[in-house]
Formats: C-alpha cells, sequence, structure tokens
C-alpha cells in the first residue's frame, strides 16, 4: 500500500460524513484506526487538516497520509478455530465473517495468522515473511469460507504452484445485486482494485490481474440472485 492515497469526491460520495467515507475506503483500517489517522492531522480535505464529522462536496480532493508499517512480529494468540482437516504439511480453515486473514494496519490482532500461531505452535511456512506465516491464498474480512494454510515452505509452494497453474479451484456462493440474465456463464477480463473507491474491486481496469471466474445461477429473487 503506497504512502499517500488521494481521493477525488463524487456526486454519489456529496454529503456523507468524511470519517465514514475513509472507513469504505481504506479496507484495512478500522473506524477507529481512521479517527486516529484524522485526530493526528494526516487527513487533508482542499490541502488543509480535516476534522472527522466534515461533510464532503462533489469535486474536493482528499489526502490521506498512511503511517509507515509497523515491524512488530505478529504473536500467537488463544483464539479458536473450525478445522475441516490437518496434517503434518497443512490444515484447512474455515473462517468466519468478521476476521481478518492477517495482521495490517488497523487490524494488529485477532486474525487468522495470530490464531494459526497459536495452534501449530509457530510451525508455519515463512514464504511469505514474517508477517503472513503459513498464508497462501487469502479471503475478505466480511467473507467466510475455507482457507488453506502451509505449515512448512514445501507444502506452501506446492499449493502456490497449483494456485499458479489454475489446478486449484475456488468456489464461493453469493448473492448478487440485479437480475443475472443468464444462468451460467464466464466472464474473463482483469480484475483489480477500484481506483477511487478502494474496498471496491472492479472489472477491466488497466492495472487489474488476469482473471476467469465461471458462474451459476443457483436462486432467483426479485431483486437480487
Amino acid at each position: 500500500m503506497p504512502n499517500r492515497l488521494d481521493f477525488t469526491i463524487t456526486a454519489a460520495d456529496t454529503g456523507q460524513r468524511l470519517d465514514r467515507f475513509l472507513t469504505q475506503q481504506l479496507p484495512d483500517f478500522s473506524r477507529s484506526a481512521v479517527q486516529r489517522l484524522l485526530e493526528s492531522g494526516a487527513v487533508l480535505l482542499d490541502g488543509k487538516p480535516a476534522g472527522k464529522t466534515e461533510r464532503l462536496r462533489e469535486g474536493e480532493m482528499i489526502a490521506v497520509e498512511l503511517p509507515e508499517q509497523e515491524d512488530e512480529i505478529p504473536k500467537p494468540e488463544n483464539i479458536p478455530l473450525d478445522i475441516l482437516y490437518e496434517d503434518s504439511d497443512l490444515l484447512v480453515v474455515n473462517k468466519p465473517k468478521g476476521m481478518v486473514v492477517h495482521p495490517a494496519a488497523g487490524n494488529r490482532n485477532g486474525t487468522l495468522v495470530n490464531a494459526l500461531l497459536y495452534h501449530c505452535g509457530g510451525q508455519l511456512s515463512d514464504c511469505n515473511g514474517s508477517f503472513r506465516p503459513g498464508i497462501v491464498h487469502r479471503i475478505d474480512k466480511n467473507t467466510s469460507g475455507l482457507l488453506v494454510a502451509a505449515k512448512n515452505n514445501r507444502a506452501h509452494l506446492c499449493l502456490a504452484e497449483q494456485i499458479q497453474a489454475h489446478r486449484f479451484t475456488r468456489e464461493y456462493r453469493a448473492v448478487v445485486y440485479g437480475v443475472v440474465k443468464e444462468d451460467r456463464g464466464t466472464i474473463d477480463l482483469p480484475i483489480g482494485r477500484h481506483q477511487t473507491q478502494r474496498q471496491k474491486m472492479w472489472v477491466g481496469g488497466e492495472n487489474g490481474r488476469y482473471a476467469v471466474t465461471h458462474f451459476e445461477v443457483l436462486e432467483r429473487f426479485s431483486r437480487f440472485t
């Protein structure tokens, strides 16, 4: 994540409180972390330090100076895990909604990594460094589902190679807004983080990564699919 982020307020954001806007735009920061950024003067609104209750207007510019990443190594925490499978090389964990996968700004504790370090006695792969031990792939904080964690580097590299070669299939169930016309199909377009709405991903951006998604409709509702 860069040390500075810039946002331009659109008509859709007009009237929204600044602190709420930033909480949406900075998915790795909690509400209290955003408040601390504002209190420290790290947020500028049209070049001037901004208060948390500022109401936004179209065309205003927001600049956020992000703090340097702390060099604190994650610590083991006795957090219950829902483990569906485990052997000497890996384990499959059912991550609940609301749990962050690995420590980041605004979420230093209570993550899946903290729980894995405790459960595995620190015996996790370090291919991704000391801040993401055992983490081969991730899902968002508010997404629940299965994650595979590696206990050693051999297992980590084997799993990562399967993902890279697309032999590792990931399946999601979701309720989406609107009516999906087709019963099934394929989306073959790059996916990347939205340029201005940082908590969202979008399809077709210049800096997106190659992605193929096959979908099938399971159930239809009046305004959702």
